[in-house]
Protein backbone atom coordinates (compact mmCIF):
# COMPACT_ATOMS: atom_id res chain seq x y z
CA UNK A 1 0.00 0.00 0.00
CA UNK A 2 1.23 3.22 -0.78
CA UNK A 3 1.32 6.01 1.87
CA UNK A 4 -0.93 8.52 1.82
CA UNK A 5 0.06 12.46 2.93
CA UNK A 6 -1.04 14.97 4.95
CA UNK A 7 -0.48 19.10 4.99
CA UNK A 8 0.47 19.36 8.90
CA UNK A 9 -1.94 22.70 9.57
CA UNK A 10 -4.18 22.24 6.91
CA UNK A 11 -7.03 19.85 6.85
CA UNK A 12 -6.67 16.10 7.54
CA UNK A 13 -7.76 15.00 4.52
CA UNK A 14 -4.74 13.46 2.35
CA UNK A 15 -3.24 15.20 -0.70
CA UNK A 16 -2.63 13.70 -3.73
CA UNK A 17 -0.19 13.96 -6.07
CA UNK A 18 -2.25 15.63 -8.52
CA UNK A 19 -3.06 18.26 -6.02
CA UNK A 20 0.16 18.75 -3.83
CA UNK A 21 2.13 21.39 -6.28
CA UNK A 22 -1.43 23.70 -6.18
CA UNK A 23 -0.97 23.74 -2.55
CA UNK A 24 2.16 24.32 -1.84
CA UNK A 25 2.02 27.17 -4.95
CA UNK A 26 -0.97 28.48 -2.74
CA UNK A 27 1.15 28.23 0.66
CA UNK A 28 3.95 30.61 -1.37
CA UNK A 29 1.18 33.11 -2.71
CA UNK A 30 -0.36 33.52 0.61
CA UNK A 31 3.51 33.78 1.97
CA UNK A 32 3.45 30.60 4.12
CA UNK A 33 7.37 29.42 2.87
CA UNK A 34 7.75 26.56 5.41
CA UNK A 35 5.09 23.13 4.73
CA UNK A 36 5.66 20.23 5.98
CA UNK A 37 3.71 17.12 5.22
CA UNK A 38 3.46 13.81 7.30
CA UNK A 39 2.68 10.48 5.81
CA UNK A 40 0.61 7.99 7.22
CA UNK A 41 3.90 5.49 8.08
CA UNK A 42 5.00 8.96 9.87
CA UNK A 43 7.85 10.06 7.36
CA UNK A 44 8.21 13.48 7.10
CA UNK A 45 8.65 16.06 3.86
CA UNK A 46 9.32 19.23 4.31
CA UNK A 47 9.28 22.19 1.81
CA UNK A 48 11.00 25.65 2.46
CA UNK A 49 11.05 28.13 -0.16
CA UNK A 50 12.32 31.83 -1.08
CA UNK A 51 10.01 31.41 -3.93
CA UNK A 52 12.83 30.96 -6.22
CA UNK A 53 14.74 27.90 -4.63
CA UNK A 54 13.33 25.08 -2.01
CA UNK A 55 15.12 22.73 0.28
CA UNK A 56 13.10 19.59 -0.04
CA UNK A 57 13.70 17.13 2.90
CA UNK A 58 12.68 13.18 3.44
CA UNK A 59 12.41 12.68 7.16
CA UNK A 60 12.01 8.94 8.04
CA UNK A 61 10.72 9.98 11.20
CA UNK A 62 10.28 13.15 13.58
CA UNK A 63 14.12 13.13 15.14
CA UNK A 64 15.03 10.41 12.62
CA UNK A 65 17.72 10.31 9.98
CA UNK A 66 17.01 11.59 6.53
CA UNK A 67 17.75 13.20 3.00
CA UNK A 68 17.27 16.04 0.69
CA UNK A 69 17.53 17.54 -2.64
CA UNK A 70 21.10 18.63 -3.76
CA UNK A 71 22.24 21.00 -6.91
CA UNK A 72 25.76 20.06 -7.11
CA UNK A 73 27.99 22.34 -8.51
CA UNK A 74 25.85 25.36 -8.07
CA UNK A 75 27.49 28.18 -6.35
CA UNK A 76 26.50 30.85 -3.90
CA UNK A 77 23.62 30.93 -1.20
CA UNK A 78 20.00 32.19 -0.96
CA UNK A 79 18.33 34.22 1.78
CA UNK A 80 14.58 34.75 2.21
CA UNK A 81 13.59 31.48 3.75
CA UNK A 82 10.73 32.47 6.34
CA UNK A 83 10.75 29.71 8.67
CA UNK A 84 6.71 29.48 10.02
CA UNK A 85 8.26 31.25 13.67
CA UNK A 86 9.32 34.22 11.49
CA UNK A 87 13.12 32.87 11.72
CA UNK A 88 14.85 33.93 7.96
CA UNK A 89 17.02 31.20 6.60
CA UNK A 90 20.11 31.27 4.37
CA UNK A 91 20.94 28.26 2.81
CA UNK A 92 23.93 27.13 0.46
CA UNK A 93 22.53 26.98 -3.47
CA UNK A 94 24.01 23.34 -4.00
CA UNK A 95 21.78 22.27 -0.96
CA UNK A 96 18.83 23.70 -2.21
CA UNK A 97 16.71 23.33 -5.99
CA UNK A 98 15.15 25.86 -7.67
CA UNK A 99 11.09 25.76 -7.09
CA UNK A 100 10.16 24.14 -10.00
CA UNK A 101 12.53 20.69 -9.47
CA UNK A 102 11.30 21.38 -5.81
CA UNK A 103 7.47 20.58 -7.07
CA UNK A 104 8.64 17.59 -9.00
CA UNK A 105 10.06 16.48 -6.75
CA UNK A 106 7.11 16.75 -4.05
CA UNK A 107 4.52 15.70 -6.33
CA UNK A 108 6.86 12.47 -6.65
CA UNK A 109 7.34 11.80 -3.40
CA UNK A 110 3.71 12.55 -2.51
CA UNK A 111 2.75 9.85 -5.66
CA UNK A 112 5.34 7.13 -5.11
CA UNK A 113 6.53 7.73 -1.54
CA UNK A 114 10.83 8.10 -3.23
CA UNK A 115 12.39 10.46 -4.61
CA UNK A 116 12.36 10.19 -9.26
CA UNK A 117 15.43 8.38 -10.44
CA UNK A 118 16.73 11.38 -11.62
CA UNK A 119 16.53 13.41 -8.45
CA UNK A 120 19.90 14.58 -7.01
CA UNK A 121 19.61 14.10 -2.86
CA UNK A 122 22.38 13.28 0.07
CA UNK A 123 21.76 11.23 3.29
CA UNK A 124 21.58 13.60 6.34
CA UNK A 125 23.09 10.79 7.85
Amino acid sequence: MIESWVIDDDSPVPVSSAGVVEALRSRVDSGQLETWLTSSSGRLLAFVTNAERAMVVLLEGEGGPGEHAVDPGTAGSSDGFVLSNGQGDEYQDEDTVPIREAFRLVEHIVGTGSWPADARWVADR
